[in-house]
């Protein structure tokens, strides 16, 4: 198997992993600045005991890279308290729009047609995202969930440059996000530290942020940045199914729409990719 197909599986699954943020904040009682603080903790250690060491390189690279991850994670998080979490991991991912753009602005890619063109059909499945509910919370919650991509495409454009140290910037992402957050949770007075929450906050922590980022990083090295920020719709599929077994939360017919158009480009991506 190719580095790049073995790649494209290690992206695959951290789209499943990332696609469990929706059934555990959904789950945890707690305000999402302070299931924020927690679940970087937690996630740091995860990463640590991975890497085995702490030696950061405070290159503009990687505090860069450190501040966009971090502001997706919070800003996603805070999304989902306040629209559906399909409609928000939906509208997360106008980053390959933004991946893409910086790729043939920036860098000078040539742009094959079909990318063009799923492209842009991902920002119309965004479009009917964002359209499906008028409710005022429902419209911060979108617009939080459209920020949160911006941030994701930072995350995305400098964790694949060869002089992106991909751990060490996650973990630092780790750091900004508890500092940032913590004081938050010292004031929520819906933190509490029952079985339901911890639970739901160790599934959170460890395996949708700690693993799925480890699974980031190594995908990140064999496949190039437009391609994994579309291979990474695959979340979408799974994040709305457990959501709405055990939190009993669908997604509108218009943020249905969407997401089948945003699903659908990114598999037609994927298959007419060359090695």
């Amino acid at each position: 198997m190719s580095e790049k197909n073995v790649g494209r599986i290690v992206l695959v699954l951290t789209a499943l992993l990332y696609g469990l943020a929706g059934v555990c904040v959904k789950s945890i009682t707690w305000s999402p600045l302070s299931i924020a603080a927690f679940r970087s903790a937690i996630s740091f250690v995860v990463l640590w005991v991975y890497k085995r060491k702490i030696n950061f390189h405070l290159t503009k690279v990687n505090i860069m890279g450190a501040l966009g991850t971090s502001a997706a994670g919070i800003l996603y998080i805070m999304a989902i308290k306040l629209t559906t979490a399909g409609t928000a991991i939906v509208l997360e991912y106008i980053a390959p729009i933004l991946v893409f753009v910086y790729a043939v602005v920036f860098q000078k890619k040539k742009a094959k047609p079909h990318e063009v063109l799923l492209t842009f059909l991902v920002f119309f499945g965004c479009f009917l995202s964002f359209a499906d509910n008028i409710e005022l919370n429902h419209i911060l919650g979108n617009a939080l969930a459209l920020l949160s991509g911006v941030a994701y495409a930072v995350q995305l454009i400098v964790l694949n440059r060869k002089d992106c140290n991909k751990e060490e910037t996650l973990m630092m992402a780790n750091i900004i996000t508890f500092i940032i957050c913590l004081p938050f949770a010292f004031f929520d007075s819906t933190v509490s530290f029952d079985a339901k929450n911890l639970t739901w906050l160790m599934i959170l922590a460890v395996f949708q942020y700690g693993f799925a980022n480890i699974f980031l990083s190594k995908g990140l090295e064999r496949v190039d940045k437009i391609e994994a920020s579309l291979i990474l719709t695959i979340e979408p599929i799974f994040n709305p199914i457990p959501v709405a077994i055990i939190c009993h939360e669908t997604m509108g017919p218009l943020a249905i729409a969407g997401a089948i158009v945003v699903i659908a480009c990114a598999t037609m991506y994927v298959i007419f990719s060359e090695d």
